[in-house]
Parts: structure tokens; C-alpha cells; sequence
């Protein structure tokens, strides 16, 4: 099956890396989880990259988030960049990740957004995988039957 490779730049990410889990987990979808720093352990994202076998990267950054920057840098596989509000309400960061230079894109999510994240991988892990197909489908399905629910609800306000 295929595989996510999550990358926090530093463990005050992990509230961010909790809302991938509970899709990941959700969908079935195998990962594996690292925290590397783009600036205080180059040399451990580029072990990471190098020994993935991962189909997609997400890396978890706030302040000058370069994490998924770098990462891309090294692989040809998609890498999404989650950006951390931390500073500057999560500006600096959501700034950095999609401002990157031509030839080296990163997706983005929104700001704090792991949720989308994993969603997005999951869609490009779905291009090659049907069993995700329509788990992807059916998540929409209830995501529907939720807004229907809260909307007859809405009529006893």
C-alpha cells in the first residue's frame, strides 16, 4: 500500500501532526513519522529523503519554514507543506512554502490545515489506488449527510 512521510520541523508541531493521524488512521493509510529541523539538522532530512520509500512527503513548519522547501529540493516525489501559526499569525510561514522559486514547487495547505494535508496526499495516493478511491468518496458522502443534518437542525434555532 502506499505511503506518507511526515516531517515536523520541530515536537511544538505535533498538535498540527495529530489532525494528520486521526485521518491517516481513519483511511488505513501507512506513514512514518520524523522531526527533523531545516536549519539545525540538514543532514537528518537528507537521510530521510534519501532512505523513504514513501510516495509523498508532508512536512510541518512554522516561522521561516523551510522544511518542505528543502525537502523538495531533493526528491521529485510531491511534497505539501503545512504552515504553522506561530508568528505573524502563520503569514511568515503560508508566505514561505508557496513562495518558492520556479521548477521546485511545494503544495500548501492552509495555515495549521493537517487535516487537508493528508486529504491531498491521500488524492494523489488515489490516482493509483481504488480501495482509496472510494474511501475519499464515502469521506465526502458523510461530510455531505453532516452539512444536510446540521442544516435541518438549523430550522429549530
Amino acid at each position: 500500500m502506499n505511503s506518507i512521510t511526515i516531517i515536523l520541523g520541530s515536537a511544538s508541531d505535533k498538535l498540527i501532526f495529530d489532525k494528520c493521524k486521526t485521518i491517516l488512521d481513519e483511511f488505513g493509510v501507512k506513514y512514518d513519522v520524523h522531526i527533523a529541523s531545516a536549519h539545525r539538522t540538514p543532514e537528518k532530512i537528507d537521510e530521510i529523503v534519501k532512505n523513504s520509500d514513501s510516495d509523498v512527503f508532508i512536512a510541518i513548519a512554522g516561522l521561516s519554514a523551510a522544511l518542505p522547501g528543502m525537502i523538495a529540493a531533493k526528491t521529485i516525489k510531491p511534497v505539501i507543506g503545512i504552515p504553522v501559526e506561530s508568528k505573524l499569525d502563520g503569514l511568515d510561514a503560508l508566505l514561505s512554502i508557496v513562495q518558492m522559486p520556479p521548477g521546485i514547487p511545494v503544495g500548501c495547505v492552509g495555515i495549521d490545515r493537517g487535516e487537508n494535508a493528508v486529504l491531498l496526499a491521500i488524492e494523489i495516493l488515489a490516482l493509483q489506488n481504488e480501495e482509496l478511491k472510494a474511501k475519499l468518496k464515502n469521506y465526502r458522502e458523510k461530510m455531505k449527510e453532516s452539512v444536510r443534518k446540521a442544516d435541518i437542525e438549523a430550522k429549530n434555532w
